[in-house]
């Protein structure tokens, strides 16, 4: 019985060992801080090449050749972005920020891209039928858009012992949705050196 009680304080010291060890620290951030615990794709990542790559594109001759020609800002709309790198990234993020630098560069119009449509158009649908005639949004009146921006992630990595080296590659272009012209091509890069210390005894 002796026996039986020391191998249950035992045990319950050693949960409680291991409980104490696992506990969690939990500190708030500032939401656009740069953080890079990995050396992953992140959202970091994310934002600065989309601000960067938006910069670029907004200086280039296609705009003001296309205002000057139509008399209006060029509406845009954002299309795939494929991830072929080595690693999960979630291109919905990236997406994202490219749509809000667009948008707030103020030279071009945006419209929503095929996802988002086919909601809203759900909800136009659902109008005809219930919404009064004075607030009904008409059918067949969507802005067209005259430019789409698709893009291209690529990875590569380099290691050896304790270190490794991560290289992206983004790729844009933005494609004239009439004639198929490429009207710009764009690429950033970004390289990440990741060491990891070997713990000794």
């Amino acid at each position: 019985m002796r026996k039986f009680f020391v191998l249950y304080a035992l045990l319950c010291a050693a949960l409680c060992f291991s409980a104490c060890s696992s506990a969690k620290t939990v500190t708030r951030m500032a939401a656009d801080a740069e953080t890079d615990l990995s050396g992953r794709w992140n959202d970091t990542d994310a934002r600065l090449v989309a601000e960067a790559m938006i910069s670029d594109v907004m200086q280039r001759p296609w705009i003001s050749d296309f205002t000057g020609e139509e008399g209006r800002k060029p509406v845009v709309i954002v299309g795939d972005i494929r991830n072929r790198s080595r690693e999960h990234i979630e291109t919905l993020v990236f997406t994202k920020s490219l749509e809000r630098e667009l948008i707030n560069s103020g030279k071009v119009k945006f419209v929503a891209n095929e996802a988002e449509r086919e909601s809203v158009r759900e909800e136009r649908m659902n109008q005809q039928s219930e919404a009064s005639p004075e607030t009904m949004k008409r059918l067949g009146q969507e802005t067209g858009a005259d430019f789409c921006l698709q893009g291209l992630i690529t990875s590569q990595t380099d290691r050896v012992e304790g270190q490794m080296v991560v290289f992206y590659k983004i790729n844009l272009e933005l494609i004239h949705m009439e004639t198929n012209e490429k009207v710009w091509i764009g690429d950033k890069e970004i390289k990440k050196l990741i060491e990891q210390s070997r713990f000794r005894a």
